[in-house]
């Protein structure tokens, strides 16, 4: 049985904790938020106890940690976590800034303690049967990735003021599912960003719709396609072109009936939001965490992945920012 501490008592936060809580081989000791009245519900909810970071830290029955606290706050418990030789799970991004990223990865490894980021599309059941029929050679050599991710609804602006931007936020996720599916890791990207849901993203100096092409040194492509607007529902596919045919995993609706007539063919809209699109995948993510900890194995989605994905959410706001249709070559 494996001692646990949550951070962070918002919605991802009250996710992990329901995943934990339910977990045969963990037990959900803490958890922590500035706001006590969320750290309390999760907390009444699960059997777990409210405390402040000083107090998880410094107890070492606590073996693992889960981060799911603002971005802001990461890269310092990170840090602090690995400090006291405890496995670390960590939502993505590890730090908007590179260097400070690179300083969360230096503590990790001179520790020697796991360190997991919540790429949980990895563990999407359909993403990750395409992932093993590529590796089965089902469909030969990869050629082309296309990726669809389109929120239903944009963010407030009062949640955009304190995030990392839609590239960082929103793409990252994207930016691992492409390295994920291609096999080969990104050497030139494209982007472009326009403003076209919500005035106050080119306020902040962002974008709510995107486009990115990435292109490998072998010349495999991807291409992107971000919005976050989508009125029927939580749009989120991938299609995976070889040189023998292509897989394609679509969007996950509340049933699989539909309806033909005189007037067409009605199906039900997809699944309107992360939290039920992505419901396995959160499970599943964290049961690897626990299982690579108990195991003492390295998580399949390390420090590393974090910092590759960064790199690319980097290079596409040079991009997009530069107005030049020219691609940026890392």
């Amino acid at each position: 049985m494996i001692d646990a501490a949550l951070f962070g008592a918002g919605l991802i936060g009250s996710v992990h904790a329901k995943n934990l809580a339910r977990h045969p081989g963990v037990r959900l000791r803490y958890v922590v938020d500035p706001r006590q009245d969320a750290a309390e519900r999760i907390a009444a909810g699960t059997g777990a106890e409210v405390a402040d970071t000083a107090t998880v830290m410094n107890d070492p029955s606590v073996k693992a940690v889960v981060i799911a606290s603002a971005t802001r706050t990461h890269a310092e418990l990170i840090i602090g976590a690995a400090a006291k030789s405890k496995a670390i799970f960590c939502e993505k991004p590890i730090d908007l800034d590179i260097a400070r990223t690179d300083q969360c990865l230096a503590a990790v490894e001179k520790a020697g303690v796991p360190l997991q980021i919540g790429f949980n599309r990895r563990f999407d059941p359909s993403f990750a049967t395409v992932r093993k029929r590529i590796d089965a050679g089902e469909i030969g050599a990869v050629e082309q990735v296309i990726i669809t991710s389109r929120d239903p609804e944009p963010e407030t602006e009062e949640a955009l003021a304190g995030g990392g931007g839609v590239f960082r936020e929103m793409t990252i996720h994207d930016f691992d599912m492409a390295r994920f599916l291609l096999g080969e890791e990104p050497v030139e990207l494209f982007a472009t960003g326009s403003s076209l849901v919500e005035p106050y993203y080119a306020k902040l100096g962002d974008y709510d719709t995107a486009m990115i092409i990435l292109r490998t040194a072998s010349g495999k492509q991807c291409h992107i396609n971000n919005s976050v607007r989508a009125v029927y529902g939580y749009d989120q596919r991938i299609e995976v072109h070889g040189s023998k045919g292509m897989l394609q995993a679509g969007n996950r609706t509340p049933t699989s009936v539909s309806l033909s007539g005189e007037s067409g063919i009605a199906a039900d809209r997809p699944l309107y939001f992360f939290v039920e699109r992505y419901a396995d995948s959160y499970e599943a993510e964290l049961d690897h965490f626990i299982q690579s900890v108990g195991a003492g194995r390295t998580p399949a989605v390390g420090a590393a992945d974090g910092r590759k994905a960064m790199i690319l959410c980097e290079a596409a706001l040079a991009s997009a920012k530069s107005g030049r249709f020219e691609p940026v070559r890392f």
